[in-house]
């Protein structure tokens, strides 16, 4: 698995390629801007992009804007996208985008093990939220709210979802089976009345359809 890693704090981007090798992946090259990142990218082809969501010049929204470039030229290239901060309308906007990609608060990185699961989830086609996103989106939902017709039982599932838990996992999280977890994902599928696909991508749209209900 080939990583490429842009951040403009020298410290941190070496910490992370030491962690990522140490942990199996190829760092494929590091960046300190957007658009050394993205020059990068075309030249390496790498299988996985961690970027952070503020990059010089003006460390607004540098590596967002890079992140919709590289989701449109290379649609195949998993991103994790990470940020110093919770920020509602950025996040809602890249992972809007589709599969393959996450939003991580740096704070995460503190807990190694949980971080490398994440970037490998990422990079099997998973869609990674940050919990802390997670909570502040279900304590601000829109009045209009698309999830009403789910019981507080399929919010939890669905929530777990949001954070790309496996079935197994949310039975783990939620102290039932892993069969009672698919018998509420169906349920919760079939309420949001989502188009008929596979269920990967199905889980992909009711985790969108969450984080926009706020």
């Amino acid at each position: 698995m080939r990583v490429m890693l842009a951040d403009d704090d020298v410290l941190l981007r070496e910490g992370l390629a030491s962690l990522l090798e140490r942990s199996g992946f190829e760092v494929a090259g590091q960046a300190g801007d957007a658009a050394a990142l993205l020059a990068s990218i075309r030249e390496k082809a790498p299988d996985l992009v961690v970027v952070d969501i503020r990059m010089p010049p003006t460390h607004t929204t540098e590596g967002l804007d890079a992140a919709r470039e590289i989701r449109a030229e290379f649609p195949d290239v998993a991103i994790l996208v990470l940020s110093a901060h919770v920020e509602v309308e950025h996040a809602m906007e890249l992972l809007a985008s589709g599969q393959r990609i996450g939003y991580l608060l740096k704070s995460r990185i503190t807990d190694v093990e949980d971080f490398i699961e994440t970037v490998e989830r990422i990079a099997r086609g998973g869609s990674v939220v940050d919990p802390a996103l997670v909570r502040e989106l279900v304590n601000a939902r829109k009045r209009d709210d698309p999830l009403a017709v789910l019981s507080e039982r399929e919010r939890e599932v669905l929530a777990l979802m949001a954070e790309g838990r496996s079935n197994s996992g949310i039975a783990r999280r939620l102290w039932v089976t892993e069969g009672t977890v698919e018998k509420h994902v169906r349920h919760i599928l079939a309420k949001l009345k989502l188009p008929e696909a596979e269920e990967d991508h199905r889980r992909v749209l009711a985790v969108v359809t969450f984080l926009d209900a706020r």
